[in-house]
């Protein structure tokens, strides 16, 4: 029922609810979710539902959960409709959607931070995030580039991490096991 600001204005509530009080989900699955929910077609909150609703219950709680989640905002998008013509120049209405705006940028920054907190932070971490501030606020780079400017980062780093690895295992190895020995 809370669809002001869609998918992303919603995260902190589905973190506070399938992480926070059913435990449903860890830190970890969450962001998961979040990164596969983002990447496939369709609605940020109908994909989290999804997801969590086929982990719980497999198919059948897939489809309750997303029945769950779309039915509230099509009978309240139907209910607004009906007396769109009327609500729209109400001066307080207007008055409670410029106040709704300003908590739905305190729902996204509460969910940014929330699972900010959470992620590992290395100098990778800074980077992507130096770099996907830089494109987003002085390049005006569109939001979906920037996604896959850091997928490719993100992959690169892997692919020259995964090769360096193995490397410095051997050299232990060579040594006769590194520090145990």
């Amino acid at each position: 029922m809370f669809t002001f600001g869609g998918g992303y204005a919603m995260i902190s509530l589905i973190h506070a609810e399938v992480v926070d009080n059913m435990k449903w989900l860890d830190d970890d699955e969450m962001m998961n979710m979040i990164i596969v929910a983002e990447s496939t077609p369709g609605v940020l909150a109908v994909n989290t539902a999804t997801f969590v609703g086929y982990k719980i219950a497999g198919v059948l709680g897939a489809a309750f959960a997303t029945i769950g989640v779309v039915l509230p905002s099509m009978i309240i998008i139907t209910i607004i409709s009906l007396f769109f013509d009327e609500f729209k120049n109400l001066k307080y209405v207007a008055y409670a959607f410029n106040g709704i705006r300003a908590g739905i940028v305190i729902l996204i920054y509460n969910a940014v931070t929330k699972l900010a907190k959470k992620h590992k932070k290395d100098m990778f971490y800074y980077a992507v995030l130096g770099i996907s501030i830089v494109l987003s606020l002085f390049v005006k780079l569109n939001a979906v580039y920037i996604l896959l400017i850091a997928v490719v980062l993100g992959v690169s780093y892997s692919f020259i991490s995964i090769k360096f690895e193995p490397e410095a295992k051997n050299d232990s190895d060579k040594n006769g096991g590194g520090a145990e020995s």
